[in-house]
């Protein structure tokens, strides 16, 4: 294991942790550093941003709704999110079918994303840039991965429920599992200490990113975590702890999304080539990639923070395959 993390900082990582269980062992390591320029060690129990896992937290929700008889997987959402084509089902946003734009390949260049990195975002915007391109395919024909989906999940949820989006998150599953070291920060700019930095790197000189308003991901890639409390978080899911079983079923119900994987609502499924199957989802946001799958069983659990440039960051099947394989 520490060789593995060692040489993903020998190929550009600044920092890695890892929490990994197996029956065999339980290993908990990090290798580089918490910050260029100095010697600080990455903290193996440390904060860092979850980016896109914030989807299965997302999806959770929804389900639990769907769950009460407050909402319908095979309903338009247009009556919730008006703007969204009535053509769009609760389903389709979750399994990434609905054909939306992905706001987020329209990102501008490092040097804006640095430069107006304290700002608020409002969803309603991200929505306004998804839904004012052309459609990628009439809903339910393909798959294709658009963050936007989970924005307009997340101003559903409010909808539905009449309360905040960080509020629902917070009293359906943080405090139901205990998970104290997991937040939706809201416009808070600060991770909590201990954490380690990531970076853009701009006119070839690294900018920590470390603090920065994370609104403009919210329902699709907010929430701020720790390996530790990933871990409890899917083994909750997959465990069925927060879902009844015709929701736990939907969530686990997967379409082709790539060569051996497939994606269900907010969670992934991703068979190896020597045949374990592994379920999670990874996340990216802005030098943070987070890496987090479980076998259905739970008997093997990993989740990975890697903090860098996003010069070059590694595969998800390369790091399924460095340690699982």
């Amino acid at each position: 294991m520490q060789t593995y993390l060692d040489s993903l900082v020998t190929d550009g990582a600044a920092g890695v942790l890892l929490h990994y269980r197996s029956p065999e062992q339980t290993w908990i390591g990090s290798s580089g550093v918490a910050e260029l320029g100095t010697d600080r060690p990455v903290d193996p129990d440390g904060w860092f941003r979850v980016g896109s896992i914030t989807k299965t937290f997302t999806a959770v929700v929804v389900l639990q709704l769907v769950g009460e008889g407050k909402l319908r997987l095979d309903e338009s959402v247009a009556k919730w999110v008006p703007g969204v084509p009535d053509t769009i089902s609760l389903r389709q946003l979750l399994n990434h079918t609905s054909g939306l734009y992905n706001y987020t390949d329209d990102l501008p260049e490092p040097a804006a994303i640095v430069r107006n990195r304290f700002r608020h975002r409002d969803p309603q915007d991200a929505l306004r840039t998804g839904l004012g391109k052309p459609r990628l395919f009439e809903p339910g024909s393909s798959w294709s991965y658009s963050n936007i989906n989970y924005i307009a999940l997340g101003l559903l949820i409010e909808a539905a429920t009449g309360s905040g989006y960080g509020d629902e998150v917070a009293s359906r599953i943080l405090r139901p599992l205990g998970l104290q070291r997991t937040v939706v920060p809201g416009d808070d700019l600060d991770l909590p200490d201990p954490h380690a930095s990531a970076y853009l790197t701009v006119d070839g000189e690294p900018v920590d990113l470390a603090r920065i308003n994370p609104s403009q991901a919210w329902a699709a890639g907010a929430i701020v975590s720790t390996a530790a409390d990933l871990d409890r978080f899917y083994a909750a899911v997959l465990a069925g702890e927060l879902l009844a079983k015709a929701e736990q079923e939907a969530m686990l119900t997967v379409v082709p999304s790539g060569e051996r994987y497939g994606y269900g609502l907010g969670i992934e499924r991703h068979e190896l080539p020597d045949g374990q199957v592994v379920w999670g989802h990874t996340g990216g946001f802005f030098g943070y990639l987070t890496v987090s799958y479980h076998s259905a069983d739970l008997s093997k659990q990993l989740t990975l923070s890697y903090t860098g440039t996003n010069a070059n960051p590694p595969e998800t099947d390369q790091v399924l395959a460095g340690l699982l394989g």
